[in-house]
């Protein structure tokens, strides 16, 4: 067995790369942090700041720790179209994970699609290349719509949160608070006629249920997703099936109603 030696150079920035893609981006505490069971702390105004003179001036604001959903309705509401949507995005420092992810993954295909998909979070190939779905459960999902005579040029791609979690794991109650106004407001204004959802944590998203994918998938509901109705049914997402081929078979049944509803709209 070899006996410890220090990392040169290379070796240290490949095992920082590892941490980081494993999710690990603070140092070990002294006590464990459960992020989930964090809240937003609400905004403090300090009392007034007594000035030389003897006069009473107020104190600039104390900064808030954490994003303000209400911040974050307000200036989606005031995207009028995609490309503002996408600058408000990218200027946007209210939610934590942006600053760990390499860049902002807000959607791809065709805007005016008349059919939307919607996934739960960008993954380490998506956060690199700054598109959804872009990595094998991509290549399954394109495989998946070409099945049913679709592509990317059909059909508009996004997720609920448009910023990689670190170690993808799951997007903690609070970061999807920060982001569903976005989400809604990119769903405003593509309008589709028909939404799927790809996962359990976008279908219980745009559903507004706590039930589980096995259950719900295939079934077609109406939703109201920010001011826009819509027919959704969810199904597994890709990367569940890569892990899980035999679950294929209940995905291809979700893409064959899928495509009866198209042509039941006339979309195809």
């Amino acid at each position: 067995m070899s006996q410890d030696r220090p990392l040169n150079h290379d070796e240290m920035l490949a095992v920082l790369d590892w941490y980081r893609a494993a999710g690990v981006d603070i140092a070990v505490g002294e006590e464990p942090v459960d992020r989930f069971a964090q809240r937003v702390p609400p905004r403090v105004t300090p009392p007034p700041v007594a000035a030389s003179q003897g006069a009473m001036e107020p104190a600039a604001e104390m900064p808030m720790l954490g994003g303000d959903p209400s911040e974050a309705r307000s200036l989606a509401g005031s995207a009028r179209t995609l490309d503002e949507l996408q600058a408000i995005l990218g200027a946007y420092d209210g939610c934590g994970l942006k600053l760990r992810a390499t860049q902002l993954v807000f959607a791809d295909g065709n805007p005016e699609a008349e059919i939307m998909l919607i996934g739960e979070a960008p993954g380490a190939e998506e956060d690199r290349q700054g598109k959804p779905f872009v990595g094998k459960s991509g290549q399954l999902l394109d495989r998946m719509l070409a099945a049913i005579g679709l592509d990317r040029s059909k059909v508009y791609i996004a997720n609920t949160v448009p910023w990689r979690p670190p170690g993808n794991r799951t997007p903690t109650p609070e970061e999807m608070a920060l982001c569903l106004p976005f989400l809604h407001r990119q769903v405003e204004l593509v309008a589709p006629r028909l939404v799927m959802t790809l996962g359990g944590p976008a279908m219980q998203t745009v559903f507004s249920t706590t039930a589980g994918i096995i259950k719900m998938r295939g079934k077609w509901s109406d939703v109201t997703i920010g001011n826009h109705g819509v027919a959704a049914i969810p199904t597994l997402h890709p990367a569940y099936l890569l892990r899980n081929p035999a679950a294929k078979q209940q995905a291809w049944r979700d893409m064959l109603s899928l495509k009866l509803k198209m042509v039941e709209l006339g979309l195809g």
